[in-house]
């Protein structure tokens, strides 16, 4: 795992992936401050993040594209699988070496607070809560783009797959307001996601017998539960489209309400991307 960290960083760094990536982030957030914190003369730093949260739909396709579907069209993920490491320490170190170069640029960050509270009432532990926050989320949205990477060789289709998906989510809340919230369209919906888990099993699996009983099985309790009380599903679509937001949980550490609920959130769906991606690769591995 070491090994492939080590890896990992140099070829971030002798490229420009790292230096975009760290640009970027700085820009968003120095432009945020300067809007909020000196023009406006706002002391809430956290302000500033929410702000600048955006910059993840560009900024983490362009960071991750490249980690495992640049392996699959040089073909050198063969070596991958033939050194004495297991799949999840290859992911695990990949992973690593994603989060510490978002952490240097998140770390320059980390002064502004400090420096902003030498000239004026900035309440520190919102704003470092925040920062603490948005790193987890970050590190949800990078094992996202491993994930994404990891089912094509296509550098170019990763990042345009991750910047529609980051976005989508970016927006999903607005966007719940405008979906149907019958039960019928929520039912809807949700027989649309079962299909969409068919198809992700077996991509990954290879196991249609498996893919099919899960499903069945899905669909099967959506149709009872349908059938015995429809009321249940009315208003699901929306609520769902609310709760998977990973951008509107941290709008309540924004608030200064440190939500333990969204830090399990975050590292929930951390490891359920890289599980994902582990088995991804294991797939491909064995054919």
């Amino acid at each position: 795992m070491i090994a492939v960290l080590k890896h990992e960083l140099r070829s971030y760094f002798h490229s420009f992936t790292a230096y975009v990536f760290g640009a970027f982030l700085l820009a968003i957030v120095g432009v945020g401050s300067m809007l909020y914190n000196l023009q406006a003369a706002v002391s809430n730093f956290e302000y500033v993040l929410s702000f600048g949260s955006i910059v993840f739909v560009v900024i983490v396709p362009i960071l991750t594209m490249r980690v495992i579907a640049e392996e699959r069209k040089q073909k050198t993920d063969q070596l991958l699988y033939s050194l004495p490491i297991t799949t999840t320490q290859v992911i695990l170190g990949k992973f690593a070496a994603l989060l510490v170069v978002y952490l240097i640029p998140l770390a320059v960050i980390s002064i502004y607070p400090a420096i902003f509270a030498q000239f004026g009432d900035v309440y520190l532990p919102t704003s470092y809560g925040s920062l603490f926050a948005i790193f987890l989320m970050g590190a949800a949205l990078i094992a996202l783009g491993v994930f994404i990477s990891s089912l094509t060789d296509n550098q170019g289709l990763a990042a345009g797959v991750g910047i529609a998906v980051i976005l989508f989510n970016y927006y999903s809340v607005s966007l719940s307001e405008y979906v149907s919230s019958t039960a019928f369209g929520s039912m809807v919906a949700i027989i649309v996601l079962i299909l969409i888990l068919y198809f992700l099993i077996r991509y990954l699996t290879k196991n249609e017998v498996l893919a099919y009983g899960v499903c069945f099985v899905l669909a099967a309790v959506v149709c009872v539960v349908g059938w015995t009380d429809a009321s249940k599903f009315e208003g699901l679509l929306p609520k769902i489209m609310k709760t998977l937001s990973l951008f509107e949980r941290f709008s309540a550490f924004v608030s200064g309400v440190f939500d333990m609920t969204a830090i399990v959130y975050y590292l929930s769906v951390a490891a359920f991307f890289l599980f994902l991606s582990v088995q991804s690769l294991e797939k491909r591995r064995y054919n």
